[in-house]
């Protein structure tokens, strides 16, 4: 075996994947990761990645509500990406376990079990899979309390899934499906940006009586690094963020993108004498329309960037409501800068993000109009 991968054959004919390796050890050098920290009156804080934080809000859910279980594909002995390893020990394995290869049947169980009255909290383990359950999901979850006219609901029911770019993931395993589901009424769509907005955002959406679909970058897994609060606390939802306040261009986005519009700004700045407000939307459904509006009204320009592709992306729904809203502030169109209308590539995929070079000539172009 050996001989064959040193073999000058092999390395010509898989030359594709092996150029692809290269790239995955430099995966995050396409955005600089910007932390959170919080206020000290949280209390006491500790050091976590991504995985850890989501880890960390389900041991918390598990401990304070004796209903809730967790389950899904291996979350028994951790899950590919660790985020349930050692609950299964500490809850039992009735209480956290793993599931058949069927994403429709997890989904089914799952509002099976809210609508019984308990918390349910499944994991889907990639979020490319989850369209499997997409009928669960949409036309069950979604509707149960509105067919019901209310007399029934699946509140107390959360989906995690991995989403998003990682380098290595290509067509089946790096897609961001959020906007799929932003056409539901019934469903909250979340996405964190870092682990202190994880544990928060997991733990409110877990709690919520609504079902909701909570979606994790997978880049962001090791790479996003801060002091979480070790208390049990919350965020609230349907809330953006400005993380950066400005006065010139408006910049939206949620996830790891958020990294990118930060360094964006940072560069705007520098290079342009440009004054960009950065706002994370952090939850995709239902949206915080208000506080993009006031911004864009402050601002008069708007760029929104997504990993999803452009045709009816997100992005598509913000910028025909801010047209609507503030068409009279406005000083030049609304940019898009999103992923292509393609497959999601595998060795390509440093061309097909949103990167910051791309972003930055988006606030160029909105600029100079």
């Amino acid at each position: 075996m050996k001989q064959l991968i040193r073999s000058p054959v092999f390395k010509r004919l898989f030359r594709p994947v092996l150029t692809s390796s290269s790239i995955i050890g430099k995966r995050s050098s396409h955005f600089t990761y910007f932390p959170d920290t919080v206020p000290e009156s949280e209390g006491e804080t500790v050091r976590l990645n991504l995985f850890q934080s989501i880890n960390n809000a389900l041991d918390t859910a598990l401990a304070t509500d004796n209903s809730a279980v967790v389950f899904g594909e291996d979350v028994g002995f951790g899950g590919v990406f660790r985020c349930t390893i050692g609950l299964q020990d500490k809850f039992g394995k009735d209480r956290v376990f793993n599931t058949p290869l069927c994403e429709q049947g997890i989904a089914g169980f799952a509002i099976g079990v809210a609508v019984g009255g308990a918390t349910s909290i499944a994991e889907m383990q990639f979020a490319d899979y989850i369209f499997p359950a997409f009928d669960q999901i949409v036309n069950e979850a979604a509707k149960y309390r509105y067919r019901s006219g209310s007399m029934f609901d699946c509140g107390k029911l959360t989906f995690r899934a991995p989403c998003g770019a990682v380098g290595h993931g290509a067509l089946y395993h790096s897609q961001s499906p959020e906007a799929y589901f932003a056409h539901t009424p019934g469903l909250k769509i979340v996405v964190p940006r870092g682990p202190i907005k994880a544990k928060g955002l997991l733990l409110s959406c877990i709690r919520d009586n609504n079902p909701c679909i909570f979606l994790e970058p997978k880049v962001l897994y090791r790479s996003a690094v801060e002091m979480v609060p070790t208390q049990d606390y919350t965020l609230p939802l349907s809330s953006a963020d400005i993380l950066v306040e400005g006065e010139d261009v408006t910049l939206v986005g949620w996830g790891t993108q958020i990294h990118v519009l930060r360094e964006v700004a940072d560069l705007a700045r520098q290079q342009l004498n440009i004054s960009c407000e950065v706002i994370d939307l952090v939850t995709i459904l239902p949206w915080d329309r208000q506080t993009i509006f006031n911004s864009v009204k402050k601002t008069g320009r708007l760029v929104v960037a997504h990993e999803a592709p452009v045709t009816n992306g997100f992005g598509a729904e913000i910028a025909a409501a801010v047209q609507s809203e503030c068409f009279l502030h406005m000083e030049a169109p609304v940019e898009r800068v999103c992923g292509f209308d393609t497959p999601f590539p595998h060795i390509y995929e440093p061309f097909y993000l949103p990167d910051k070079w791309r972003c930055l000539s988006a606030v160029k172009k909105i600029i100079n109009y």
